[in-house]
């Protein structure tokens, strides 16, 4: 059987690689690892935000080749549709691929004003004021979500592709101390206490720092 291999950018910086890494881990689908140089220069146009995520991570599987988080979400869902990465539920499948889709395309003020990086936590950080209304959004997706299915994961008792998808921007909303709801709050302690986000983050902790300060327009 051939090997499954995810090529991968920065643990520490790169939400791209934190989405891809852990679809497959929902999925259970046992990966190699790929670590692209932090000096190459796809992956510093996807750390500059000048490209939503090139082709990183890429998932190479018995001779398909897929990029884009969305697409290899997809991908693994037909492999293994009993994994659980959708809700079991017509509608709120439909639901979950809705906000995942929503993540994955806009926000682009928060990810200008926050950009991630897990080995720091700043206990007060100014927030610049266009990324406000993607906080208030998604606030309230994850209040909607959470009030609709139980939580503690957005879609019920269990992570989904939705999880994986806001992960990374849980985390950025802890390492910049954003003032969130209660509700926003314990769920972004929920995604860090989550052992595959344990797993990322320790990894991320170690990672040698070669990546420059980023010259980004805000």
């Amino acid at each position: 059987m051939a090997i499954a291999e995810l090529t991968l950018s920065s643990k520490n910086y790169s939400s791209w690689s934190l989405r891809g890494w852990l679809l497959c881990r929902i999925a259970g689908l046992h990966v190699q690892e790929k670590m692209i140089a932090l000096n190459d220069p796809e992956n510093r146009a996807e750390l500059l935000l000048l490209s939503p995520s090139v082709l990183v991570p890429r998932l190479t599987h018995e001779g398909a080749s897929v990029w884009d988080t969305l697409a290899i979400a997809e991908y693994l869902h037909e492999l293994y549709p009993d994994a659980g990465m959708y809700p079991a539920d017509r509608i709120a499948r439909a639901h979950c691929r809705s906000v995942s889709g929503e993540i994955h395309s806009g926000f682009a003020n928060l990810r200008s004003a926050l950009p991630m990086n897990l080995k720091v936590r700043h206990a007060r950080f100014p927030i610049f004021s266009g990324a406000k209304p993607d906080i208030e959004r998604i606030e309230a997706i994850w209040a909607e979500c959470l009030d609709s299915y139980g939580g503690p994961w957005l879609f019920g008792d269990q992570p989904t592709v939705a999880d994986a998808m806001f992960a990374p921007v849980a985390e950025r909303f802890l390492t910049y101390a954003v003032p969130v709801s209660a509700t926003a709050a314990a769920y972004c302690q929920t995604i860090n206490g989550w052992p595959l986000m344990r797993e990322w983050i320790d990894e991320a902790r170690i990672e040698p720092d070669e990546v420059e300060e980023l010259d980004i327009e805000f």
